[in-house]
């Protein structure tokens, strides 16, 4: 079954059809876009009222809607330098460490680091045999990133690739996945080494922003774009807004071996909210 729901994806304009989702969810035209907000708010069981707008009415269009703010109040943040919190709502799809520098995707099935990090050398010697997770935003999230220590970006990479999906069924089927996505790489410098925060597009979420370039794509590009920021340095402190998504996807997220130690009671499955602890920083 997951083969039957997986192999038409190899066949659709999957950019294509992501430009006609980042169109439609801009119409501000009332009716369609109030309509659509309420289907999904009961499609999905949307908590709107944890929004700082609790109304549909009060959206301009379906993505103000999906790139929503929270109420300060909705969620708890376990600000500390001793912290690794997560950086979005979600599930965990895969925690743990790397073996050498290969990373579970699935059961049974790897993929590497030096594809994940288009083979930034760099990144690659100091991230090998370190602590990652996979973090899954469903269509019900929030979908604001924040980060889960403080950072100072020292480097950023676009990645061309193709938009699968990453539901469940995708993950398990095609191989390399995350590797072959379109994805952004954000690299920086923390208390504990290196830190790589990975926004991984896929179908109808080609659209990606932070807070210190805003829109990523579109325009989709088949060229690799490296920015290093040693002359203008991005310092993002903990628990501050990433970026987001113009609808959901996946937040890959990585540190060096030896730095910490993930909380034992999360495993692959497991709900997750921003701001909640993941790990501890090893003394």
């Amino acid at each position: 079954m997951d083969c039957i729901k997986v192999w038409p994806q190899y066949l659709i304009p999957q950019h294509s059809l992501s430009k006609l989702m980042y169109w439609l969810t801009r119409i501000q035209f009332k009716p369609w876009k109030n309509q659509l907000i309420k289907q999904v708010v009961n499609h999905y069981n949307v908590e709107l009222n944890q929004a700082e707008r609790e109304c549909a009415e009060e959206y301009v269009s379906f993505n103000d809607f999906f790139t929503r703010h929270l109420k300060q109040s909705a969620r708890t943040w376990n600000l500390n330098e001793s912290s690794i919190l997560s950086p979005v709502d979600g599930a965990i799809s895969q925690i743990g460490k790397l073996d050498a520098n290969d990373i579970i995707q699935a059961k049974g099935k790897t993929y590497t680091l030096d594809t994940l990090l288009a083979n930034d050398t760099d990144s690659i010697a100091k991230l090998s045999n370190g602590y990652f997770t996979t973090l899954y935003l469903s269509p019900r999230d929030y979908h604001r990133i924040h980060m889960p220590v403080r950072g100072k970006l020292i480097k950023s990479i676009y990645v061309p690739g193709d938009l699968f999906a990453v539901n469940n069924a995708t993950v398990r089927n095609v191989d390399n996945l995350f590797a072959r996505n379109e994805r952004f790489i954000s690299i920086f410098e923390t208390d504990l080494g290196l830190m790589a925060q990975i926004m991984v597009g896929a179908i109808f979420v080609g659209s990606m922003e932070t807070v210190w370039l805003g829109q990523i794509t579109p325009p989709y590009t088949r060229q690799l774009i490296i920015k290093e920021y040693k002359d203008k340095p991005v310092i993002l402190e903990q628990g501050q807004e990433f970026g987001h998504f113009n609808m959901g996807s996946t937040v890959i997220l990585m540190f060096e071996k030896d730095k910490l130690n993930w909380l034992d009671k999360f495993k692959a499955g497991d709900a997750i909210e921003v701001g909640q602890e993941l790990g501890k920083v090893n003394s």
